[in-house]
């Protein structure tokens, strides 16, 4: 059986009102998670209300109890590591052990540029990123203080307390797809792998990679949880979807285009949409390629009884 989560991007527009009844209708309706980007704002103007994220994770460690949760994915960029382990640490303790630390190397320049943090060049980035899984990794397990002395960040005798109530701390999550960097992290250090919009065939493609990977680095593959991260387009049947994707008229890329061959291309531009029979269709495809999770972006923050309508006629038929 494939998990179903929810995601949103958090830099559009979300405030206490809308978090609030997302995190009460995610745990109601019987979702296995609730993921959020971590973002000061978006790459391209205009700029929205943007909730921030660890402040609002502790709002949903403390009013929910069965749902997990965590960071899709929490750039190392500008979220120092030191601080964002100890801040992890403590969400997975307030939850009874539900939090989920998604990490990554940064992306955005804009938001990096406006808020006066360096983002740097690719290999920069991710020089950066190995050496915050690094100190991350080693202040969760040790019991004993830690040295370690990075281009980046630096250890002198440096100790989490309170340890984690869970063993070995929250688990760690890291999102990417790049075969020469990003998986080779995933093996090393990760408990968790997030593919981003892949394909079910190129899912099943990187998860081989992957398996690769991780017995290079002595770890046995099944130990390492792969997901994926979707957009997700719904309609209760055919014309509620029609109406809700008649915007992509507008571009370039759809003009013309029948009603099938939008979705089919949407589909494979790693969107699940649809009406719930082709939706759950689309969710099985990625079990069969060895998805533990879907990871599924809902964009309409206002739009509860879509979600209602989503949980209603996907999560019980799966």
């Amino acid at each position: 059986m494939v998990a179903i989560s929810i995601q949103i991007e958090g830099q559009n527009g979300l405030t206490w009102p809308y978090w609030k009844s997302i995190v009460k209708e995610v745990e109601d309706l019987g979702f296995a998670g609730l993921f959020r980007s971590d973002h000061f704002t978006n790459a391209r103007p205009p700029d929205k209300d943007s909730l921030e994220m660890i402040v609002s994770l502790a709002y949903l460690a403390d009013h929910t109890r069965h749902i997990h949760f965590g960071p899709l994915v929490s750039p190392i960029s500008f979220r120092h590591p030191t601080l964002l382990v100890r801040q992890a640490a403590a969400l997975d303790d307030l939850s009874g052990g539900r939090m989920i630390l998604g990490l990554g190397a940064g992306w955005q320049d804009r938001e990096h540029r406006l808020f006066g943090h360096e983002l740097g060049d690719v290999p920069t980035r991710m020089a950066r990123f190995e050496e915050g899984l690094e100190v991350i990794t080693r202040l969760l397990k040790s019991d004993e203080p830690v040295t370690y002395e990075g281009k980046f960040f630096q250890l002198r005798e440096a100790q989490l307390l309170p340890r984690p109530q869970r063993p070995r701390g929250p688990e760690i999550m890291i999102g990417g797809n790049g075969p020469k960097r990003t998986l080779p992290l995933v093996a090393r250090f990760a408990d968790i792998w997030n593919g981003n919009f892949l394909s079910p065939q190129a899912f099943l493609e990187r998860s081989v990679t992957l398996d690769q990977s991780l017995r290079a680095a002595g770890r046995n593959p099944s130990k390492v949880k792969r997901t994926v991260m979707l957009s997700l387009s719904f309609g209760r049947d055919m014309a509620e979807l029609e109406r809700r994707l008649s915007w992509l008229r507008d571009d370039p890329q759809y003009a013309g285009k029948s009603l099938d061959e939008i979705i089919e291309a949407l589909s494979m531009d790693g969107t699940i949409v649809g009406t719930p029979d082709m939706i759950i269709e689309q969710i099985n495809a990625y079990g069969k390629v060895g998805a533990d999770e879907l990871v599924l972006q809902w964009f309409d923050l206002d739009n509860i009884d879509g979600l209602r309508a989503f949980a209603s006629g996907v999560l019980p038929r799966i």
